[in-house]
């Protein structure tokens, strides 16, 4: 299964479907995974999950904003995201 760290910029509909499906209250201190980045950067997430990716979710007061107004596909967020454009990394 791989990972895949993705910046609010980079969201895409799917990913976000994700986050508020498993998050319809939010996510609260418990749901945050902090690690560092391979600039040593702090970086704080929260995970969703497919059947072959982990999505790391970067977290940001926008992230928030658009959780909580996400109302489906109305919301104008780029419906493709290639590997290429949010960073991925392999896990073992």
């Amino acid at each position: 299964m791989k990972r895949v760290i993705v910046d609010y910029k980079k969201l895409n509909k799917n990913i976000l479907n994700l986050l508020v499906e498993k998050f319809p209250d939010g996510y609260n201190d418990d749901d945050i995974i902090s690690f560092r980045n391979q600039h040593n950067e702090a970086i704080e997430a929260v995970e969703v999950k497919t059947n072959d990716t982990i999505y790391l979710v970067k977290i940001s007061k926008r992230l928030a904003d658009s959780m909580q107004s996400f109302d489906g596909p109305g919301v104008d967020i780029p419906s493709a995201v290639s590997n290429e454009q949010v960073g991925e990394l392999d896990v073992e």
